[in-house]
């Protein structure tokens, strides 16, 4: 899976085989390149600019806010939008292990622009519960309220969430925080089916760390998010997700009512 080790099982999905100077083996590779305001050529992976967009996108961290992230970031999650407007995106395998933790929105640099924010309350589907089902490999969290403000006031909104969304209806724009950098990454492609409730999408360099990656579509929604298949694929080529389905939506819904 695209989680690193830090320090909770069940463990890293692959050994950290980029590192920080890898991620940016771009310079040279053309894996990953500098970035600017738009998504850039298909498949290549970027660093990703610093805008509305991306400060919706954060780091998940072990350990409480008042810790200030000293417990390592290892998932990736992302602001949905709730009416409670608290309520954040992941992979269900990057919050089933317990333990405080907290999300920075836009953390970069070792810097949180919009503050550590702790997770209240964790939404996991039954099939993950019941039996790890890799078609249910998507969760959801609450946060606590920050200086008297919720998540979404802080980051400017949440993006919508979509299910029953078809499969490489259009492309999509993945971004994600390896455990080995401490700045999000961002690639934009079509993804391509890999089964009836598995998509896939070819990005290079999303190593550990990038599970629960948003993958935002051309309307602003999030129509996957990084793990489902061998939670979210044994290469840093090529990153899966489930396919938002019924249980996928009711499970929002749920987590929807509690924010």
């Amino acid at each position: 899976m695209k989680r690193t080790r830090v320090p909770r099982p069940p463990g890293a999905r692959r050994p950290a085989l980029l590192g920080a100077a890898a991620v940016l083996l771009a310079a040279t590779s053309a894996s990953v390149a500098a970035a600017d305001d738009g998504p850039g050529p298909f498949g290549v992976t970027v660093q990703a600019a610093e805008n509305g967009r991306t400060a919706r996108v954060g780091a998940l961290f072990h350990g409480s806010a008042a810790s200030g992230g000293s417990g390592g970031h290892f998932c990736t999650a992302s602001v949905v939008h709730s009416a409670g407007r608290d309520l954040v995106l992941t992979a269900a395998h990057c919050l089933d292990g317990g333990g405080a933790l907290t999300f920075a929105p836009g953390y970069r640099d070792g810097s949180a622009p919009y503050g550590f924010w702790d997770v209240e309350g964790v939404f996991l589907p039954e099939g993950w519960t019941d039996g790890r089902d890799e078609d249910s490999d998507i969760a959801f969290a609450v946060l606590g309220t920050r200086d008297g403000k919720e998540v979404e006031d802080a980051v400017g909104g949440g993006n919508p969430f979509a299910a029953h969304r078809a499969t490489g209806a259009t492309a999509v724009t993945v971004t994600g925080y390896p455990s080995s950098a401490d700045a999000p990454i961002a690639c934009t492609d079509k993804p391509s089916v890999h089964s009836r409730t598995q998509q896939r999408v070819a990005c290079p360099a999303f190593t550990g760390g990038t599970s629960g990656s948003p993958w935002v579509n051309g309307d602003g929604a999030v129509v996957g998010v990084i793990g489902g298949h061998e939670q979210g694929g044994n290469s840093a080529d090529v990153s899966y997700s489930a396919v938002f389905g019924t249980e996928a939506a009711n499970l929002y819904r749920e987590a929807g009512r509690a924010s």
